[in-house]
C-alpha cells in the first residue's frame, strides 16, 4: 500500500495524462448534442401525436 505522498504523486501523474478537447472540438460536440436532442424531441413529438390519434380510435374512448 502506498503512503499518502506516493498516492498524491500517482494521482498527479495520472492527471497529467488527461487530454482535454480543444475549444473547436467542444463547440462542435455541443452543437451535435443540441441537434440530436432536437431531432429526438421532434421524433417523440410525432410518435406522441400518432398515439394520441390512434389510441382513441382503437379503444373507442375519447375522441
Amino acid at each position: 500500500m502506498a503512503n499518502p505522498f506516493q498516492f498524491l504523486q500517482q494521482v498527479k501523474n495520472e492527471a497529467d495524462k488527461v487530454v482535454w478537447p480543444s475549444r473547436k472540438e467542444t463547440v462542435i460536440t455541443t452543437i451535435m448534442v443540441f441537434v440530436m436532442a432536437s431531432l429526438a424531441a421532434v421524433f417523440f413529438l410525432g410518435v406522441d401525436q400518432l398515439f394520441r390519434a390512434v389510441v382513441p380510435m382503437v379503444t373507442g374512448v375519447g375522441g
